[in-house]
């Protein structure tokens, strides 16, 4: 997604695969005074981008790999994913790997469990992964 992102528009935002703290995607610019210490890369000093915009990079980068069988010349036609997919697909690999309902909870600034259901829907594969670790035949074998 980074060198994505980087590749298609490299005037709009830059993103830098080494960081370990601070906004993914940074706008060109130097951050105002009085923008919260979240919102601006520690390194750069660079502020966080808009959601609007990096939405705008994230769906335009990823739009060849939401459509693995189209071709570049279509680039503009097809649809990638989006910044709300992937907190989708975050929230889901999260609750696959056993993180608690208040913490996901919290994470997705849901108010009840009823409105995160959407989000942590266990695929079959994580099923069967964690029937097969709970399988007491299993067990006495290993």
């Amino acid at each position: 997604m980074d060198s994505l992102a980087v590749r298609h528009r490299p005037a709009a935002a830059q993103t830098h695969h080494r960081r370990t703290r601070g906004p993914l995607f940074l706008a060109d610019r130097k951050a105002p005074a009085g923008t919260p210490t979240l919102d601006v890369c520690p390194g750069t000093g660079r502020a966080r981008l808009s959601y609007r915009r990096a939405e705008e990079i994230f769906e335009g980068s990823t739009r060849l790999l939401a459509n693995p069988l189209a071709s570049p010349e279509d680039i503009e036609d097809l649809d990638g994913w989006t910044l709300h997919r992937l907190r989708h697909s975050a929230l889901t690999h999260d609750a696959e790997d056993g993180t608690s309902p208040p913490m996901l909870l919290a994470r997705s600034r849901h108010a009840s469990v009823r409105s995160l259901e959407r989000y942590a829907r266990s695929g079959v594969d994580a099923v069967a992964r964690h029937v097969a670790e709970r399988d007491p035949a299993a067990r006495r074998k290993g």
